[in-house]
């Protein structure tokens, strides 16, 4: 039997959301976990763990669709500064590392390499690349958009320009881009209101290939 939501749970009404929709803890939806760095004007260099991202494209370019990011932190900032940032894709093993950025992140402070991390030139753009990390990706800031009038949080596209892959990692019978050592994913808070006592916990996922189903 499926069960029908259209309002926030009684379960749920003194849970802390953090401005989050009670729905994104419901639905549980996993996105790619990743992160996101950027230069300061000061030149140190800025890195924030983000999520809810969706990556499309067609014949005018590939972009990254980066729905949460915050009016009031410092990404914000410097794509407004610089207009340039970089994706970078961590395995498992560089989580806690990549993760760590946030208890970092004063404007004073180089955000990447007091994480414990290696921070490296991009090619095309005003920003660092995270050396860890197996897959980078530099973009340009396009455009942003409030997706609903006065929230504290905007939907910037970012263009790709340039792709960086480690080739243990291109390679999908060896490190490759999927499976326990490939592209994590954030699955926020999944609750099941029915038995909802007030806690909840983050998780990260993979994906595990099922099957081929198509040949290109």
């Amino acid at each position: 039997m499926k069960k029908k939501y259209s309002a926030l749970p009684d379960s749920m009404k003194d849970m802390e959301m953090y401005g989050f929709h009670w729905m994104e803890f419901v639905l549980s939806i996993p996105s790619p976990l990743y992160l996101l760095t950027s230069r300061k004007s000061n030149g140190l260099s800025n890195a924030c763990m983000q999520s809810w991202t969706t990556f499309t494209g067609g014949k005018n370019g590939y972009f990254a669709i980066v729905s949460a990011v915050s009016k009031y932190g410092h990404l914000y900032r410097t794509l407004h500064e610089t207009g340039e940032a970089v994706i970078n894709f961590m395995s498992a093993d560089r989580y806690d590392a990549c993760m760590s950025t946030c208890r970092n992140n004063g404007f004073d402070t180089d955000e990447i390499k007091a994480a414990g991390l290696t921070p490296v030139p991009a090619d095309l753009v005003n920003a660092p690349m995270v050396d860890e990390c197996f897959m980078n990706l530099e973009c340009r800031f396009r455009w942003e958009k409030e997706i609903a009038e006065g929230d504290d949080y905007v939907l910037a596209c970012l263009e790709i320009v340039c792709a960086h892959i480690d080739e243990r990692h291109l390679n999908e019978s060896d490190l490759g881009r999927t499976g326990e050592t490939g592209i994590l994913y954030n699955i926020h808070h999944p609750i099941d209101p029915e038995r909802f006592r007030g806690t909840a916990r983050d998780s990260i996922g993979v994906v595990k290939k099922i099957r081929d189903y198509s040949e290109y």
